[in-house]
């Protein structure tokens, strides 16, 4: 709690500064949400505002969505995979990396509500004491001690890039860094028949609600007009049908190939719960393969889609 607190001050000051000395005209980062283990992007524009910004295991919104086209100089409190979506979003020409200043926070993972949830069955929780490395969450006529790693995301779990890999001010001691990723969890959807995944995967979708939050909720989906939405040709039908709703889905994790950051903000919007996470990474995993690049870890390395090596893969092209 007391790293919390420090590192919350520690952005404070930072924004007050900024503001105070007129290097930005809006500070982009949290404040505390009206509920325990809450927090909600917060807009700041003026010095005496930096009080209400916070910092913790909630902070889990990625504010690269908020940078896009924005006139002015702003500056944004950003954890890694923000910043590794901020990164591709330069590099896609959607920021001008001269009106950004990024107060980069070293991150050691975030809350998953749906987690707490599960350890109190549900029940509303009232207040929340952080001991260090637990937490009791304490509701009507019950308290519960859990471990706070067992309620990290899972793309928390497996990101290697807790410390922004570019910022202006940083903010907190660097976290240690995580082994490389094995991707088991999409080894073993690979291991299944063609006829189990697709099985899988509408079992998944079939509880899709076409609401369109996922797609919201990701810095990369930015087309003034989504291809879902196109009434000529009409590309998939308007009623969530689990056909339709695997062909938007698979529509958008190949149009984040090469850029996706695998920050899991698609997985945490979704009202239904659905394994979001899962194709996203399924293409991450590919891209990494095929052309050994990760989105947004470098402002000077393209993007695996928008160039070209004469070595690049090209099996599709190829008649065996």
């Amino acid at each position: 709690m007391q790293r919390m607190q420090k590192l919350a001050s520690a952005i404070q000051d930072a924004a007050r500064k900024l503001l105070e000395e007129k290097k930005v005209d809006l500070v982009v980062g949290f404040a505390k949400g009206s509920l325990p283990l809450r927090s909600t992007p917060c807009f700041i524009r003026r010095p005496e505002e930096a009080s209400r910004l916070t910092w913790g295991f909630t902070c889990e919104n990625n504010l690269a969505n908020y940078l896009r086209r924005r006139e002015g100089k702003v500056a944004v409190v950003a954890k890694g995979c923000d910043v590794r979506s901020i990164v591709t979003l330069i590099q896609e020409n959607q920021i001008n990396r001269e009106n950004v200043y990024v107060i980069g926070v070293p991150c050691s993972g975030m809350l998953d509500r749906a987690k707490v949830d599960e350890a109190v069955d549900g029940r509303d929780i009232l207040e929340v004491e952080d001991k260090g490395g637990t937490l009791v969450l304490k509701g009507k006529d019950f308290a519960r001690e859990v471990r706070t790693q067992d309620l990290y995301h899972d793309t928390c779990k497996t990101c290697r890039y807790g410390n922004p890999v570019i910022y202006d001010h940083l903010v907190g001691d660097p976290v240690p860094a995580k082994p490389e990723d094995d991707f088991a969890d999409i080894a073993a959807f690979e291991a299944l028949s063609p006829a189990e995944r697709r099985a899988a995967l509408a079992s998944d979708f079939s509880r899709c609600i076409r609401c369109y939050a996922c797609r919201n909720a990701c810095p990369m989906c930015y087309c003034t007009e989504c291809f879902v939405d196109c009434t000529t040709p009409i590309w998939i039908k308007k009623t969530p049908e689990v056909d339709d709703n695997i062909m938007f889905q698979a529509g958008r994790v190949f149009h984040s190939a090469g850029r996706c950051s695998d920050c899991g903000a698609c997985d945490r919007a979704c009202p239904m719960g659905i394994n979001l996470r899962g194709i996203t990474r399924k293409m991450v995993k590919e891209v990494k393969e095929l052309f050994g690049t990760e989105a947004g870890v470098s402002l000077e390395e393209k993007p695996a889609l928008a160039t070209f090596k004469a070595g690049d893969p090209q099996p599709f092209l190829v008649k065996e």
